[in-house]
């Protein structure tokens, strides 16, 4: 009998601060968390330049589970985007 314990199914909370520069404009970033790693996310604050002239700053919450959120924020990391805060809120 295996008796080994993952977490990596567990559901957790993560929130992320990042920048995403302008010439990613034309991506959907955001969306692509959602529809390719099937998480959710929740814009709690953005700040946009003008017309969208400028990076986007974002604060997410993102959900899912643990393996999930890690797959996710290893697209933002291969993606070169800058994360300059993250926080874990497990518990929900």
């Amino acid at each position: 009998m295996n008796t080994t314990i993952t977490h990596d199914n567990r559901f957790t909370q993560r929130r992320v601060q990042l920048r995403i520069p302008k010439h990613f404009h034309q991506e959907p970033v955001i969306s692509q968390l959602v529809s390719d790693y099937r998480i959710t996310v929740n814009i709690t604050a953005a700040i946009l330049g003008a017309n969208a002239n400028g990076d986007g700053w974002f604060d997410l919450e993102l959900r899912g589970t643990n393996a999930q959120i890690e797959t996710a924020l290893q697209y933002i990391n291969d993606l070169g985007l800058e994360v300059w805060r993250e926080t874990d809120q497990d518990g929900w």
